[in-house]
Order: structure tokens, then C-alpha cells, then sequence
């Protein structure tokens, strides 16, 4: 078994100097750096309160649908029943 060659050592390097090293830390950093982008915008930006008589307004706007909706029901009529298949037999 003397006759084998053995391979020099190297000496090891830290681990920083390592490319894939810092590969691997990119994305988590990348992550952490857009979540406080984001809380930032968040924080800066708040979003605007609802309006203080926010159910009358949904009440009202409910009473114009349904009054649109009541408007439009003869030609809602007309229209399904001229869609109606006739009936057999009768006339």
C-alpha cells in the first residue's frame, strides 16, 4: 500500500470567501430587505378610514339596485318569456 500517491493538502479557506456561500444567503437577505420595504410603505401609507355613516350609504345604494332592478322587470318578462320553448299542445 506504499505505492499509493496522496494528494497535497489544501488549506482550507474561510467561509466567506466562498461564492456559493453568499448564493445561499442572497435570497433569505433578499426577502428580509423587501419586507421591511414593505412594512415601510405600509407604515407611511395608511390606508383611508371607512366614512363614518358607511350603512346608510350601503342602504341607499341598496334602495337605488332595487329600484333599477324594478324598473327593468317587463323587459325582463319579455325577453325570458320569448326564450321559453313552446309548450306541446298548446296554442
Amino acid at each position: 500500500m506504499s505505492h499509493l500517491i496522496q494528494a497535497p493538502p489544501v488549506a482550507a479557506s474561510p467561509w466567506w470567501k466562498h461564492g456559493h456561500v453568499w448564493l445561499l444567503i442572497a435570497g433569505p437577505a433578499a426577502v428580509v430587505v423587501a419586507a421591511f420595504a414593505t412594512a415601510w410603505i405600509a407604515v407611511s401609507n395608511p390606508d383611508p378610514v371607512v366614512a363614518e355613516d358607511y350603512y346608510r350609504r350601503g342602504v341607499e345604494i341598496n334602495k337605488t339596485l332595487a329600484a333599477r332592478d324594478k324598473a327593468l322587470m317587463p323587459a325582463l318578462q319579455g325577453r325570458n318569456h320569448a326564450a321559453t320553448p313552446p309548450v306541446a299542445g298548446a296554442r
